[in-house]
C-alpha cells in the first residue's frame, strides 16, 4: 500500500491512500484521531470503485502522528493474527 502525498504544510497534510477502501481508512482515521496533538482528522472518497480514501489530518506535528498510529496499528494487528492463530 502507499501512501501519496497531496499537500504538506507545517501542522497540516494531505495524503490519499493508494489502493485501500473504507475499511483499512476507517480504522487508520479512528487511530490517528487518538494521537497526541491531532485537531482534525478526516478522510473521504470521492467514489467507492475508482478512488482512494484521501485524508487531511492536522497536528502540531501530522507525519509523526501517522507514523505514530500505523505502528500502533500493526502491534495491534500483529496480536490479534497471533491469538487468532492460538483458537
Amino acid at each position: 500500500m502507499e501512501i501519496k502525498i497531496i499537500e504538506e504544510a507545517k501542522e497540516k497534510v494531505v495524503f490519499e491512500l493508494v489502493g485501500a477502501d473504507h475499511t483499512l481508512a476507517n480504522i487508520l482515521k479512528e487511530r490517528i484521531s487518538l494521537e497526541k496533538d491531532v485537531t482534525a482528522c478526516a478522510y473521504n472518497v470521492e467514489h467507492p470503485l475508482i478512488s482512494n480514501p484521501k485524508f487531511i489530518i492536522e497536528s502540531k506535528s501530522p507525519k509523526k502522528a501517522i507514523e505514530s498510529a500505523i505502528a500502533t496499528l500493526q502491534k495491534d494487528l500483529a496480536g490479534l493474527k497471533k491469538d487468532a492463530e492460538k483458537a
